[in-house]
């Protein structure tokens, strides 16, 4: 099983807001940090907003932010908003075609992995991963006075 590079994206951002602190970031910045598109960073900071796991705040000041603490925001929630599905083989898929599905014990197996790969997950927080500024390749910007305070967020 792989996940998407939007999920990866996702945590990502999120782990990048997180280690800000109160700082915003920006979208922009955020790609140049992890060598990632602007365009496909775009759609997850939508993605993101849209869930309250991120907020933007609008203006030549602007940026994001995390939208919950980072205890709040569960890794496996994450996943779930970001992976179009789950289907590890044919049978879990809408429109299956297989000709084993009626006798095959392979998909009470994968289904089990698939309950026990999400189950894991759920027992991490955004907190238990999020990384030092220092952590991220050549390091956060260095802090400013809180545009978030400024904004009146």
């Amino acid at each position: 099983m792989r996940l998407t590079n939007f999920s990866d994206y996702a945590l990502r951002m999120l782990m990048y807001a997180a280690s800000a602190g109160d700082r915003l970031i920006t979208i922009e910045e955020t790609a140049r940090t992890f060598g990632v598109s602007k365009t496909h960073l775009n759609k997850v900071a939508n993605t993101l907003t849209r869930s309250g796991y991120l907020k933007a705040v609008r203006g030549r000041s602007g940026g994001l932010a995390l939208g919950l603490r980072p205890e709040m925001i569960r890794i496996g929630d994450v996943i779930r908003l970001t992976e179009p599905d789950f289907a590890v083989v044919e049978c879990f898929a809408t429109g299956n075609q297989c000709v084993l599905t009626r006798s095959c014990k392979l998909s009470s197996m994968f289904g089990e992995a698939m309950a026990s790969f999400q189950s894991i997950l759920d027992r991490y927080t955004l907190a238990d991963v999020t990384l030092m500024p220092q952590d991220f390749l050549g390091g956060l910007p260095p802090p400013q006075p809180s545009r978030l305070a400024r904004s009146g967020a």
